[in-house]
């Protein structure tokens, strides 16, 4: 009957052992290396070179930290990579929401097509585009300069971000903006006031994509910006090894502060964030 409604599903002791095992295996995969990266960083060389493995350090030594900030501008390396992230995230969503919006709303001709097209170009590797960027930044005297990754990488993030949103305003009623519209607001007064608090967890989800992809990118951080006070955290924490020698605890060290910003971010907007990667996905 359809009034009936189905009964829950009822799981045997296996079953629930099994799932809780494939949880644990997940999450025990997820962050061991993040655990061994912060064991490593409290040892000395002396314990790390021990045989057996020494896996947990003789004592709390945060001596590494301190020689992470001493022995290279890992300060100015974090501020580096702070300001490009934040700015590229900023462009990439100023520019992503109206086009996103435009690709959603708008009667525009050949809407598949250019859809593709955004997901073509998403899949561009980057190495085929560092020359020609190299050689446009070159001329436009933009290398060991800010702007030399914020345009590139709000580029590159730009079809992620365009392709969550569009997602997003397409799975919101149409008639919430015509109700707005009719009330006297523009549709760009209804896209600020209507759609863009509605996609708060697309939005969010995008930001975040676009901050990690800047903060962890590597080579054209280190083919742009040469100069030592212009180099960015994943550049800098290369830096430490010598010619001859690998100092595995402070380049523990420096990943683990690297680390904290993206550890935070999610921290703070994991609902948001896990919303944003569950919802949406209704017509694209």
């Amino acid at each position: 009957m359809s009034g009936e409604t189905a009964a829950p599903e009822r799981l045997t002791l296996g079953d629930k052992v099994g799932r809780w095992a494939g949880l644990t295996a997940l999450i025990v995969g997820g962050f061991f290396p993040l655990v061994w990266m912060l064991l490593t960083s409290l040892k000395t060389e002396a314990e790390l070179q021990k045989f057996p493995v020494q896996y947990l350090p003789g004592m709390l030594n945060f001596a590494n930290y301190a020689r992470v900030f001493t022995e290279q501008p890992f300060a100015r390396f974090f501020f580096n990579s702070m300001t490009v992230s934040l700015l590229s995230t900023a462009l990439c969503i100023a520019v992503a929401v109206p086009a996103a919006y435009a690709l959603a709303r708008l009667n525009i001709r050949g809407r598949g097509l250019l859809l593709t097209a955004v997901v073509a170009f998403s899949m561009f590797p980057v190495v085929s585009l560092l020359v020609p960027l190299f050689r446009l930044f070159r001329g436009l005297s933009l290398l060991n300069s800010y702007p030399a990754l914020i345009l590139p990488y709000a580029a590159l993030s730009l079809p992620v971000a365009i392709l969550t949103l569009v997602a997003f305003f397409s799975a919101i009623p149409r008639d919430l903006e015509a109700a707005a519209m009719i009330d006297g607001t523009s549709r760009v007064g209804a896209l600020m006031r209507v759609v863009l608090p509605l996609s708060a967890p697309g939005m969010v989800t995008a930001a975040l994509l676009i901050f990690v992809n800047s903060w962890n990118e590597f080579l054209l951080a280190l083919s742009f910006n040469t100069k030592l006070d212009m180099r960015t955290v994943s550049v800098g924490v290369t830096l430490y090894q010598g010619e001859f020698a690998f100092p595995w605890p402070l380049i523990a060290a420096a990943v683990v502060i690297a680390t904290i910003p993206v550890v935070m971010l999610i921290a703070v907007f994991q609902r948001r964030f896990v919303a944003g990667l569950t919802a949406g996905g209704g017509k694209a």
